[in-house]
């Protein structure tokens, strides 16, 4: 487990990367009339937050800044954050109902082993200053010293594999490199979905993407000193002589591992990633790493098969074990350990790589108070512990069912759609519908909990706490490998401001967090509803559908179930789409890639698709009524663009469009250009600067 990652917005694979997008919006251009002025309590009871709106902007020329200008001029970005957007404002709510829920369940002095008890014990470990600094070093100082005491490659290979953790997910989850060699997945096998099978990943590196080791432009050089000068102050705060030249030797190998990565893009091909290996094999197509020992300290040694996603870069991270120095490789565990344990180590160290990772590479110039750092802790370690209680307090029945009324809704609309497809052969339609039918979608929280008996936690051992909680996670997983799969799992607490959806289980999960006001009234009108949660609803159904999700057959088995024919149309229509948005360039030398975030952009499309025809068919051919003088096809897509309002730090921005699967928000509103209806709604002309002709308008579904 990386912890730097786990307390601050980690990139998610999901209806979001994290809860901040996107810069200030640009393109502004007048128009005569204004949208009607509106309290923000009224904003509240009506759904549409007209307030937030721009009406001196052409919804034509700046959709985005329509919809969300006054929101960007007043709104400024905290100190302590990379940006701002409605999903963290949403989280940060959230964020304080959770809290209070910890600190409750603190209050209650629950004794015993119970969840309670675990919660208020690692809340309260974390918080414990005092304690922490007055341990110092002593909590790591074990790990340190055997690290130094590895004599030879093959007790090398042994300490990497025990530090396998399954830190990854490829498909839904997390996209971040682990911090480890390599990076373990326990999921549905691509071959047989039926059962857990283990994916092993290309990791070992710390900076975002290899992109921040081998990109010669200025702006990546510059990051690489000030990484160099950060390394180097790691090992000296935990007394290592000799730092400069010892994080030269670092980053050296960690620019060796970058240049073995498959990029983002190339890693989305799932296609390419279906490699099973038996453990012969991997002394064959992967020489170099003692892979007996690698496996037998990783608890793997009786496991027969895995899948390896990218072949050649295990190859090549397995190759560089043999060629570089050991004393290389033990720095190199030695400066990961302290990064993945900075933040429960004393302050200095949490200091130091906040100044890097937040300050220097995002952008953000204070850290978060403590307390909350607290409540992302707990939720990293007990999520499903506070989920219950999180669910129990603020998800109501009620919202349930409506929820899995619009999702049915959606569903169906898309059913419909799939239904209506010229260009798609029977067979593949009866496919698609096969997945639709057999949908598992999860509303509010799981069906079954994640149970914690096995976890250690103590009142005053932070560090172990953590150590103990990654080393769990790891094993839970592990142990799975073989059993039948648990279709209905889910990958999200309930406590969580966003959405996910899992291919190869053919299942959905929506938390009880995201279903509430901006995303989700129950008392408000059915256009903004479907505009603002619908969308998102689709969104996530719609990635069964995407280069990824369309990929799996309804058995969640990895296959080609598509004609020649109708793969060649969806190949054609998702090429156009990386057009689109290879066009777009937030900054003058840096563009949206369009292959790295074609999958949610394909989703963005079909979501807002599906969702505008569900809600169609929920007025049964009668007109909506209007609200603050918008028409019902007015506030669906005012809705769907004020999904995405944020703000965000340049150094922020530029971080995710070289490493997120996610385009910047401004990009995703804009979206509607490819939406027949958005042009009828808002009366659009073609000399607009987001108008294009209905040949050009990107069709998928």
């Amino acid at each position: 487990m990386r912890l730097r990652q786990t307390l601050m917005h980690v990139v998610f694979r999901l209806v979001v990367a994290c809860p901040f997008v996107i810069l200030p919006t640009v393109l502004a251009a007048p128009q005569a009339a204004s949208p009607p002025t509106q309290t923000r309590q009224q904003a509240k009871a009506h759904g549409t937050a007209v307030a937030n709106m721009d009406g001196s902007v052409k919804p034509g020329d700046d959709f985005y800044g329509y919809a969300n200008g006054h929101w960007i001029e007043r709104t400024v970005i905290p100190s302590d954050r990379a940006s701002v957007s409605v999903f963290s404002m949403l989280e940060d709510r959230t964020n304080q109902r959770t809290a209070d829920l910890i600190r409750e369940t603190v209050r209650a002095k629950a004794s015993g082993t119970s969840n309670e008890r675990k919660i208020a014990d690692l809340y309260g470990s974390f918080m414990n200053e005092a304690a922490i600094e007055t341990k110092g070093l002593s909590p790591v100082l074990p790990h340190l010293t055997a690290i130094a005491a590895i004599r030879d490659k093959r007790e090398l290979a042994r300490a990497l594999g025990q530090g396998l953790r399954a830190d990854v997910d490829a498909l839904n989850n997390t996209k971040w490199h682990t911090s480890n060699l390599f990076g373990l997945w326990v999921t549905p096998g691509f071959n047989d979905p039926d059962h857990y099978a283990p994916y092993l990943l290309q990791g070992g590196l710390l900076l975002p993407d290899r992109e921040y080791y081998l990109s010669d432009s200025n702006s990546m050089r510059n990051l690489r000193e000030k990484y160099l000068l950060h390394v180097s102050t790691m090992l000296k705060l935990a007394g290592f002589t000799d730092t400069d030249a010892r994080g030269h030797r670092i980053l050296e190998l960690e620019r060796a591992i970058a240049e073995k990565h498959l990029s983002l893009a190339e890693s989305e091909d799932v296609y390419k990633a279906n490699n099973t290996w038996n453990q012969d094999d991997f002394g064959v197509k992967a020489p170099g790493l003692d892979w007996v020992e690698y496996f037998r300290g990783a608890g793997l040694g009786g496991q027969t098969s895995f899948v390896v996603w990218q072949p050649s870069a295990l190859a090549g991270e397995s190759a560089l074990v043999a060629s570089a120095p050991l004393d290389t490789w033990k720095d190199f565990l030695a400066f990961h350990l302290l990064e993945s344990y900075a933040d429960v180590l004393p302050r200095r160290f949490g200091e130091a790589q906040f100044d890097f990772f937040n300050k220097t590479l995002l952008g953000v110039p204070q850290q978060r108070p403590r307390g909350q750092r607290a409540v992302a802790m707990v939720n990293a370690e007990l999520g499903d512990a506070v989920g219950q209680i999180y669910a129990q307090r603020y998800f109501s029945p009620e919202a349930k069912a409506k929820v899995q009324e619009m999702a049915a809704n959606i569903i169906a609309a898309f059913s419909r759609r799939i239904a209506a497809l010229s260009w798609m052969d029977a067979t593949t339609k009866s496919e698609a519908q096969a997945k639709l039918a057999k949908l598992y979608v999860g509303v509010g929280y799981p069906e079954t909990w994640r149970n914690y008996a096995a976890y250690e936690v103590k009142p005053d051992d932070i560090f172990g706490n953590v150590w103990r909680g990654s080393l769990f996670r790891y094993q839970q997983d592990v142990a799975r490998l073989g059993l039948p799969v648990d279709r209905k799992e889910w990958s999200m607490t309930p406590q969580m401001v966003n959405a996910a959806d899992l291919p190869i289980q053919d299942a959905l999960s929506f938390p009880a967090a995201i279903l509430q006001p901006p995303f989700f009234r129950a008392e408000a009108p059915a256009a903004v509803n479907y505009g603002a949660i619908g969308c998102i609803i689709g969104h996530e159904i719609s990635h069964m559908f995407d280069k990824e999700g369309s990929a799996f057959d309804s058995e969640g088995r990895l296959r080609n179930w598509w004609t020649s024919a109708d793969l060649a149309h969806f190949n054609t229509a998702t090429a156009a789409l990386v057009a689109q948005y290879d066009a777009y360039k937030p900054f003058s030398d840096l563009s949206v890639n369009g292959d790295q975030t074609v999958s949610e952009n394909i989703a963005d499309l079909a979501g807002i698709s599906v969702a505008y025809d569900a809600y169609r068919a929920s007025l049964a051919d009668k007109e909506a009524p209007r609200k603050d003088g918008f028409t019902g096809d007015q506030q669906f897509f005012i809705a769907f663009a004020q999904n995405w309002a944020s703000k965000q730090r340049i150094a922020a921005l530029r971080h995710q469009v070289l490493t997120d699967f996610h385009a910047p928000a401004q990009y995703r509103a804009d979206t509607v250009r490819n939406i027949d209806a958005w042009y009828v709604a808002f009366d659009l002309r073609p000399e607009q600067i987001l108008y294009l002709a209905r040949p050009d308008r990107v069709r998928i579904w």
